[in-house]
């Protein structure tokens, strides 16, 4: 299989090392705007490098990996659709949930397979999660506990487009507690403080944020973010039903530091940053992309599912600037978009 990436910043370069060693691809394409970049990696992996991201489409090609900035997403993942190309895109679709519904629309007509990146769909750990919860053998849920915990802040120039926390990063914890538990947000209230660089501020964004959702079914959860949280990486995923509670993520590697007495847990060296906390699940999410470019499995993360997510995080960001409790049919109705 021949694939193609554009985006050879932090995580496509990643991807650029995490594809070139599945067994699956056997020869790799990539392309930047930054011309060096391009050539650095296909240097350093030995993988063919082209010009532009026309070029990348006309290489013979049987898939697209996009891991580009953000606003490039619309365009590129509907030219490589309307070129007949699978497409693995990073989230989000896109900055605005309407401009994602543009895409989606562009993208059904093709009839092409999407797949958007929400890795921890792969992950050992959240996966087993769902699994209980599909079993039922937690009971009933009442309460959901999802954190994400950065070690130090993005660069300001990412901070400055990245459409803040709730899209950039809280999303992720939505996406999870969606996946996790089947159910679908219908309310939220968000908070959020900038202390800390004084980027946040200036770019009307917070470096921490809490927000509270009613999911559809009654279950209560709870997400905590922020981008200062020096002991590591933090990402944990908590279920309490009326049967069993259980966690993802408490293990040793947990960036937490017990303060009981005697307590010796957890003892290993915590995770340092997204990358190495979901190397395993990054991995996995790729293979997944291989055998939707076979046509061997349906996208496990399609357009219509990742703008779900999406109208969580723009409810979010709306809750945080106007101080009050959004739902999520309100957005929606706001966008002109009915479920």
């Amino acid at each position: 299989m021949r694939l193609g990436l554009i985006g050879l910043g932090r995580i496509g370069a990643f991807h650029a090392e995490t594809l070139v060693a599945l067994p699956q691809v056997s020869s790799l394409v990539v392309t930047d705007a930054v011309p060096a970049a391009t050539a650095a990696v296909a240097e350093r992996l030995g993988v063919e490098a082209v010009d532009c991201f026309a070029e990348l489409v006309a290489s013979g090609i049987d898939g697209v990996v996009v891991a580009a900035a953000t606003d490039a997403h619309p365009e590129l993942v509907v030219a490589a659709a309307e070129a007949g190309l699978p497409v693995f895109c990073e989230k989000p679709v896109a900055r605005g949930v309407t401009e994602g519904l543009a895409v989606a629309r562009r993208v059904d007509a093709t009839g092409v397979s999407v797949q958007i990146g929400y890795p921890r769909r792969f992950d050992a750990g959240f996966a087993a999660a769902r699994a209980a919860v599909a079993s039922g053998e937690l009971g009933w849920l009442h309460t959901v506990r999802s954190t994400t915990l950065d070690p130090a802040p993005p660069p300001p120039a990412y901070v400055a487009g990245s459409g803040g926390i709730f899209r950039d990063c809280s999303v992720h914890d939505f996406d999870a507690i969606r996946w996790v538990t089947g159910r679908e947000v219908v309310e939220l209230y968000a908070t959020g403080s900038a202390r800390g660089d004084a980027v946040f501020a200036e770019c009307g964004d917070v470096a921490t944020a809490a927000t509270t959702l009613t999911l559809d079914d009654g279950t209560l959860a709870v997400v905590s973010n922020t981008r200062y949280n020096p002991r590591g990486h933090d990402v944990r995923l908590e279920l309490h039903g009326s049967k069993d509670s259980i966690a993802v993520g408490l293990e040793d590697k947990l960036p937490l530091r017990s303060v009981e007495p005697g307590a010796t847990f957890p003892v290993g060296a915590p995770y340092v940053f997204f990358m190495d906390r979901f190397a395993d699940a990054f991995r996995a999410e790729l293979a997944a992309f291989t055998e939707v470019v076979a046509g061997t499995r349906p996208s496990p993360c399609p357009v219509a599912d990742a703008l779900e997510t999406g109208w969580v995080a723009e409810a979010a960001t709306r809750s945080l600037a106007e101080h009050r409790p959004v739902r999520i049919d309100e957005i929606k109705e706001r966008e002109g978009h009915s479920s």
